[in-house]
């Protein structure tokens, strides 16, 4: 059992018996009254955010929480596997886990996946991925107008707009954040 005030933003706690991440902390006193620390986090069983108080004489739970590079491998009924480089150890992320991320996954590509005393909880996207174009239209001769985009079809089956000399084959990145064309890889 540790302290509220060894609280931190990114550690995972035990919440009503259930792993929630930290995603905010603000310690606060009011007047005269005992202190607490104002604590935002997320359920990582269903992903739900919950904003609590922690009394400073409260006492939390911390666990065990390590983040894993491991490699995209493939996709089938059960979920997504991933595989760890050197070891070569498969772990499988359920659909839930992966739920809207899923578009930005790219085979042989490594993420870093969270796990919580030894399970996987959750997985982290980097900043942008690349990802090669397998559609799109071909742009038109003298149309050069700035900033004309035109739709790709990715790899993923994620579609987003690009510019016009983008051709079937390049390999784009895409931020993860909102699914744009950053530049050519």
């Amino acid at each position: 059992m540790a302290s509220p005030t060894d609280i931190r933003k990114g550690r995972v706690m035990m919440y009503q018996n259930v792993p929630h991440l930290v995603t905010d902390v603000q310690h606060r006193t009011q007047g005269r009254q005992a202190g607490f620390v104002q604590v935002t986090m997320r359920n990582l069983n269903t992903g739900a955010s919950t904003n609590t108080k922690v009394r400073t004489t409260d006492s939390v739970e911390f666990c065990f929480m390590e983040r894993k590079k491991l490699e995209f491998s493939y996709q089938d009924g059960d979920g997504f596997h991933f595989i760890h480089p050197e070891t070569f150890d498969d772990t499988l992320l359920s659909r839930d886990m992966v739920e809207d991320k899923e578009r930005f996954l790219v085979e042989n590509t490594s993420y870093d996946i969270m796990f919580v005393n030894e399970k996987p909880v959750d997985l982290d996207l980097p900043a942008a991925v690349e990802m090669k174009v397998t559609e799109s239209a071909e742009g038109i001769r003298g149309d050069t107008a700035s900033n004309v985009q035109k739709p790709a079809k990715l790899e993923t089956g994620l579609t987003v707009q690009v510019p016009l000399f983008v051709k079937s084959g390049d390999r784009i990145r895409v931020s993860t954040e909102n699914a744009t064309y950053l530049g050519k890889a």
